[in-house]
């Protein structure tokens, strides 16, 4: 693996009689999540392979963003449903050499986390981790280059409400 994109799912619904993994996306999340899947094409960081929660919002989220990346394959992973950056870390790791760039799409706090303490090893300046510390909303892409010895480096911050979408929370 060669890069690492984190994405946490659109916006959700804020409840749902089947429950938290029942929860879907809203309209606005499904704008967003398609909108950031054109971007993350745009900025050519295009997944060879997405590991997705399979709770149902990041599902859809992964439809509404995949529709960028045509060629791109996917494993839906019930471990990455709310899993701690550990947790995601070892599905990376376990997934890793199944192509150049892997994309997890997930939760917080673990993607959050996760994020963080790329930032960190990666040396990130300290303007960007306080701007990911302050805030990690729903649609948001953390992109990282990993060189050969599995240190990350940042790539790219992006943010639905700077690109015209409707961010969230």
């Amino acid at each position: 693996m060669k890069r690492l994109i984190l994405m946490r799912h659109g916006k959700a619904e804020r409840s749902n009689s089947g429950g938290d993994f029942e929860r879907g996306l809203t309209e606005r999340g499904l704008a967003d999540a398609a909108l950031m899947g054109r971007l993350l094409a745009d900025e050519g960081l295009t997944p060879d392979l997405a590991l997705v929660s399979a709770a149902r919002r990041t599902q859809q989220t992964w439809a509404a963003v995949s529709a960028a990346f045509p060629a791109a394959k996917s494993i839906s992973l019930r471990p990455l449903y709310h899993a701690s950056a550990e947790r995601i870390l070892f599905e990376v790791e376990a997934h890793g050499e199944q192509g150049d760039t892997l994309m997890i799409v997930g939760h917080n706090p673990g993607l959050h986390d996760l994020t963080l303490g790329l930032l960190r090893q990666g040396g990130a300046g300290s303007a960007l981790v306080a701007r990911a510390e302050s805030k990690f909303p729903t649609s948001t892409v953390a992109a990282f280059t990993i060189d050969d010895y599995g240190r990350p480096a940042y790539d790219g911050l992006f943010y639905a409400a700077d690109h015209g979408g409707g961010g969230g929370e």
